[in-house]
């Protein structure tokens, strides 16, 4: 959640963070302002993007009587495609230096950097190397006096700033852990006339998981920096962005939408949203899905492709009807099903036998459908369709030697943590369905109990002494995953399996530091698990779309990996693992880790990894595939390259923060040998043709 500059102001005031004193504006009140501070006042555009005040987007009134038709000019303006919902007035301050001071998560160095700079404002990013001082900040160790010494001295203050500089730069970082923040900027800090430091301006982003959990931070999200369909979309928990095209999409799962959406737009159909049902899809939630799509007139035809994992079809089609109501959809709808419950839910729409709804049995059928019903008014947006990516050779074996091994099998003894809770059960008994050896539960406080004739105790401790463990499977709720994940490296159980999704990405900085010593493997937080097809399954992955074979599969996307396996199954070829190493920015297990496993592995061929815009991840793999002559085939396919830049999609993780980064990461795996698919439908017949060769 990004917040504008007067709602940073805010919670940087709670922090006990000198700001200046200041008052929200909104169309319609300019003529009755009147503030109790004296002019001179700066008028403040208040939009979520940068650069406002080349825009013209600040601006100073002298005069008290000039202050209506300031405000007016600004209501009107337009700021990198924002229009402004309100300002915010602040009386001119007294500055005597300017500085910049920020603290931000870094996902690659996996700590939280704290920067200051000796000059500050809009062209700090130009100012040199020597302006900056980086620090980086461990988790739970935090910030240390040695720190704070080293910002200030190298911000050249005079002695007698040290105590005050040291409380705010200890306040703000305060702010950072107490919100749950990703990044909180001051820029300019300002050094008065009254010697006081002041918060002149303030940027912050609070990790969207903490607002979740912590539903008092809903109070600092402006509705008015959103559209009607995307505040409506949020309500709903609906993860939904607005594309320039005019299909609307509706899919469920990040990895497979954004899939989905490329597909689309490199078909030249393109998508004019991205709206991801999730694993749920009751009625309510898809009424206000169809609602938003209908009610968009950009939209003139809707896509719905969904692949039954956790997510049951039928029960999206039970509740598709109820939102149809028996009545045609108002507008054009193509609906694809697989996977689980998909027959039975494609017969429930088949029976509605109402116009205007179009039945798929795969993707390119319903690309042909929507292809017919394009409509000669349709827009045109271009997305060059890619081309197969020609590898360079493969690498060949150098005497890189791993002693690192998979060893999860039939016989591996399975603990649940959380296994008296609803989905514990579920999936426990899903799990042992498929072969998998549940030997021990934990729940605290409910120890001696047994479910699904499964003993449950107290703590792993305890089930240590009466069971071998070789891997964990966390069901944990959010709040308290991170301690459960401590839990099982302290007791160095081999392998622990996060379910959870919602984690904060503070606390799993703090937990990866504070286990980096344990020989425990975590996979996640936020995977659907690891199966070993024919054999176990350790995780929340549907059975259905794997069979047993050479071709091991590394996903960062649920929906993908099953999806992935299905086309593989469909075409004969089986699968000797698969991998979902989680979605989010911090992860246990990576690509590199599982490649690391993968060359002693005999039973696998070739490597399928699923990878996705954002983050690094593809590209470390592909520098470990060239470095240590990584000699089995790759075969790769990255979801989201038609992504908009800067657009969050589902998974934090999921962001182009440039244009061009997309063609890096291609370009970094051809480099390595891999074989880059350019679509889905490309990835079982190129894994087909490299295990022919």
């Amino acid at each position: 959640m990004l917040l504008n500059e007067h709602k940073s102001k805010k919670l940087f005031a709670s922090a006990g963070i000198p700001v200046p004193e200041g008052h929200s504006v909104y169309p319609g009140q300019e003529d009755s302002f009147k503030p109790e501070f004296s002019t001179p006042w700066f008028l403040k555009s208040q939009v979520l993007t940068g650069g406002r005040g080349k825009a013209g987007g600040i601006l100073r009134v002298d005069n008290e009587a000039d202050f209506s038709s300031t405000a007016k000019k600004l209501f009107d303006l337009e700021i990198k495609g924002h229009s402004v919902p309100f300002i915010r007035v602040e009386p001119a301050s007294d500055i005597q230096r300017e500085f910049y001071i920020s603290f931000t998560v870094s996902r690659e160095l996996k700590c939280i950097l704290l920067t200051v700079g000796r000059e500050g404002g809009v062209e700090i990013e130009n100012l040199g190397a020597d302006n900056l001082l980086v620090q980086q900040i461990k988790l739970p160790g935090g910030l240390a006096p040695h720190q704070i010494r080293a910002a200030f001295f190298h911000l050249d203050l005079e002695k007698e700033y040290l105590k005050s500089f040291a409380e705010l730069l200890s306040n703000l970082f305060s702010c950072v852990l107490d919100n749950g923040l990703l990044m909180a900027e001051i820029n300019p800090l300002v050094l008065t006339g009254e010697g006081e430091f002041l918060a002149l301006d303030g940027k912050v982003e609070i990790d969207d998981n903490y607002a979740d959990i912590n539903r008092d931070m809903e109070a600092y999200y402006q509705r008015e920096h959103a559209s009607p369909e995307e505040n409506e979309a949020r309500d709903a928990g609906l993860s939904f962005v607005k594309l320039p095209g005019w299909v609307g999409l509706m899919v469920n799962g990040a990895g497979l939408a954004m899939a989905t959406m490329d597909l689309l737009n490199f078909s030249k159909l393109p998508a004019s949203n991205f709206l991801d049902l999730g694993g749920a899809a009751d009625q309510e939630r898809m009424q206000t899905a169809l609602e938003l799509l209908f009610g968009d007139d950009q939209v003139q035809a809707i896509f719905i492709n969904l692949f039954g994992g956790i997510l049951s079809c039928e029960k999206v089609a039970l509740a598709m009807q109820g939102a149809l109501n028996g009545k045609a959809p108002k507008k054009p709808i193509v609906a694809r099903m697989s996977g689980k419950d998909a027959e039975s839910g494609l017969e429930i729409l088949k029976s509605l036998n109402v116009d205007n709804l179009h039945l798929a049995a795969d993707m390119q059928s319903a690309i042909n459908i929507l292809a017919d019903l394009k409509p000669d008014s349709a827009p045109t947006v271009s997305f060059p369709a890619p081309d197969i990516q020609s590898p360079e050779q493969r690498p060949k074996n150098n005497g890189y030697v791993s002693s690192a091994s998979f060893g999860i099998q039939k016989d591996t003894p399975i603990l649940v943590q959380g296994i008296t809770g609803r989905e514990g059960q579920l999936h426990t008994r899903l799990m042992q369905e498929y072969g998998a050896n549940i030997v021990a539960g934990v729940t605290p406080f409910k120890g001696g109990q047994e479910v699904l004739g499964v003993p449950v105790y107290n703590s792993i401790a305890d089930a240590k002494r009466a069971h071998e463990i070789g891997a964990s499977i966390i069901f944990v709720p959010p709040r308290m995953a991170a301690d459960a994940i401590q839990e099982a490296a302290c007791n160095e159980i081999p392998w622990a399996v996060c379910i959870t999704e919602g984690i904060t990405q503070h606390d799993m900085l703090s937990t990866f530091e504070q286990i980096k010593e344990s020989p425990t493997r975590v996979v996640g937080p936020n995977t659907p698990g690891i199966i070993v097809p024919g054999q176990t399954k350790i995780g929340i992955l549907p059975t259905i779309p794997f069979s047993p074979g050479p071709v091991a599969v590394l996903s960062r996307s649920g929906t993908l990996t099953y999806e992935v396996a299905a086309r593989l199954t469909e075409s004969g070829i089986g699968q000797s693992l698969c991998v979902g190493i989680g979605g989010d920015p911090f992860i246990g297990t990576n690509f590199v880790d599982m490649f690391d496993m993968l060359r002693n592995h005999d039973e696998t061929k070739a490597v399928v990894v699923l990878g996705e815009i954002g983050g690094t991840a593809e590209e470390n793999l592909a520098q470990y595939v060239k470095e240590t002559g990584f000699d089995k085939p790759v075969i790769s396919f990255i979801a989201g390259r038609t992504a908009p830049p800067g657009k969050r999609l589902g998974h934090a993780g999921a962001i182009l923060e440039k244009s061009g980064g997309i063609e890096s990461k291609l370009e970094a795996m051809r480099q390595a040998g891999f074989h880059v698919c350019p679509s889905l439908e490309a990835v079982a017949e190129i894994t087909a043709s490299v295990l022919r060769d």
